[in-house]
């Protein structure tokens, strides 16, 4: 009939059968709640209580792509549902967070500064998306990954909940331009995502789980602003090892030594 609506393509019909991937959307709209939480807390001014939630959205954010690569359950619908949950969990939350924290007193300049932290996480999952089916080395990413600059504010709110004032204030800006630049930087940040937990590792590797994971338990506070701002850290100590490596000193012909006379006798 005239009237009747044209058939969907095969493609479509296809793709609305098979639907979504259920378990790992879980964990990322668990990562998404964790995230508008730590907004509605923040609004309260309980920062006690929001800073933790952007963590616990770290941890979901891992778990979400770990169990999708080893159910195989990945798909087109997961990357990009995972990747707006982020900009609420790791752009908005954050910036929120650090701005009824300690940007208040700078009025415009502290909304400016949030909004910077936001463009930049969004920037950085965009760029992300992009480069995700490109050839590269998974061992390392390019820019500071959105979870670990969002934890740079939130385990800084979480050891000090108690806001900045005064002049103490002014803290709080490099607080957020700092990871927000590094989001969008060139500088290589190492991936833990390739690290195979099926494979054999050495017990000290055990001992340093255990470590840690004791001095999170007895010092939360101390330990996961350590952990957070020595990640923050390690991308620029490697990038100075890469140029001393790369201007280390050149093997001229005077320097080799002369090679043994290999003829026979």
């Amino acid at each position: 009939m005239n009237g009747a609506p044209a058939p969907a393509p095969a493609r479509t019909r296809r793709g609305l059968r098979r639907g979504v991937y259920l378990l790992p959307s879980l964990f990322t709209m668990a990562n998404m709640f964790c995230g508008y939480c730590c907004i509605v807390y923040t609004m309260r001014g309980e920062f006690a209580t929001a800073a933790p939630l952007i963590g616990l959205a770290v941890v979901l954010d891992m778990l979400d792509g770990r169990i999708a690569r080893l159910t195989g359950a990945t798909s087109e619908f997961g990357v990009q549902f995972d990747s707006l949950a982020d900009v609420i969990s790791f752009g908005v939350a954050p910036a929120v967070l650090a701005f009824r924290w300690g940007l208040v007193p700078f009025d415009k300049l502290g909304w400016a500064a949030g909004f910077v932290f936001v463009s930049a996480a969004a920037i950085r999952l965009a760029r992300f998306n992009i480069q995700a089916g490109t050839p590269g080395d998974r061992r390392y990413f390019v820019g500071m990954p959105s979870p670990a600059a969002a934890a740079i504010p939130a385990a800084t709110v979480f050891a000090y909940p108690y806001g900045l004032q005064g002049w103490l204030a002014v803290l709080a800006l490099p607080m957020v331009l700092v990871p927000a630049l590094l989001m969008v930087s060139t500088i290589k940040y190492r991936s833990f995502k390739t690290i195979d937990l099926r494979s054999r590792k050495s017990y000290r590797n055990l001992i340093l789980m255990a470590l840690v994971i004791a001095a999170i338990t007895t010092h939360p506070q101390i330990s996961l602003a350590v952990i957070a701002y020595t990640y923050l850290l390690s991308g620029f100590i490697g990038l100075a090892w890469t140029k001393l490596r790369r201007h280390g000193p050149v093997e001229t012909a005077d320097s080799v030594p002369p090679a043994a006379d290999s003829r026979p006798r």
